[in-house]
């Protein structure tokens, strides 16, 4: 009995870490909230196989029956949020300073946001990181030495409701250079989602508008490793129309196609320590 218990707790802790058997990342469980609901449910009934007979008493019986119900509800609350943008508590206000957690599979990093530099970028940035809209994205676009792009949902009906829900330029007060961190865009007043850190000094897009809002402060090494060997093939083309599969597909279609790209596994607001 003990044995099949334990069975059962590894196969939860390999799904819910998106691994695989043999290390690739070829069937990473793609991290949006509805994605999460049912992968709660498998390792509810796994674990409830694996239990069956057990008594209450027995060390994870009645809490992990419960356990899979909470996330389920908590996944769905936070999907519905993710599919509705004119909720309002996507527009809230950014506080004047404030730092951004990534913890990805190279690695984490860092980001400080200053609001001044680009308040409208520095509002839209802190309520798409604290309401968990970039967990479980693919580094779709990687060029070494130039920049590092993400921001199309690993759902693609998460996608589709924010592809037009834009926000209007601000004006360049930073400039593009290394570890900067700033929207990407189409055209003017055209920001969405998508943002990119930039690898090298690339001030020439300052002039384009490009206005940063932030600079990553911890972990550039990391965000430098970053799996860059599909290069503008994954999800480039912004500008040119060409992320059409990537919004239709998301993490399923990348995961098939694209399997070595990295990933976000969560971004968290944390605060600034007090000096």
């Amino acid at each position: 009995m003990k044995q099949r218990v334990l069975a059962a707790r590894r196969e939860q802790v390999r799904l819910v870490s998106g691994g695989t058997s043999d290390g690739s990342r070829a069937n990473l469980v793609p991290r949006w909230p509805g994605v999460r609901a049912g992968v709660a449910y498998f390792v509810a009934a796994a674990f409830g196989a694996a239990c069956a007979g057990c008594s209450v008493g027995d060390d994870g019986g009645a809490a992990a029956a419960r356990a899979p119900a909470v996330e389920e509800s908590d996944s769905a609350a936070a999907l519905a949020l993710l599919l509705n943008p004119a909720d309002p508590r996507w527009t809230e206000r950014a506080p004047d300073l404030f730092r951004a957690r990534f913890e990805t599979s190279r690695g984490p990093f860092v980001i400080e946001v200053h609001r001044d530099w680009a308040p409208l970028g520095a509002d839209r940035f802190h309520n798409l990181v604290r309401h968990g809209f970039y967990d479980g994205e693919r580094f779709t676009r990687v060029l070494a030495g130039y920049i590092v792009q993400w921001g199309l949902h690993g759902d693609p009906r998460v996608s589709a409701a924010w592809k037009d829900v834009t926000i209007s330029d601000d004006p360049v007060v930073q400039g593009n250079t290394r570890g900067t961190i700033g929207f990407a865009m189409r055209r003017p007043d055209d920001r969405s989602t998508q943002v990119y850190i930039n690898l090298d000094d690339n001030s020439r897009n300052d002039a384009q508008g490009f206005a940063t809002f932030g600079r990553v402060i911890e972990g550039m090494e990391v965000v430098d490793s970053l799996y860059s060997g599909y290069g503008e093939e994954a999800g480039g083309g912004m500008r040119a129309g060409r992320q059409g599969p990537v919004e239709e597909g998301g993490n399923e279609y990348l995961a098939e196609r694209y399997p070595l790209l990295d990933y976000i596994i969560s971004a968290r607001i944390e605060r600034v320590p007090s000096m």
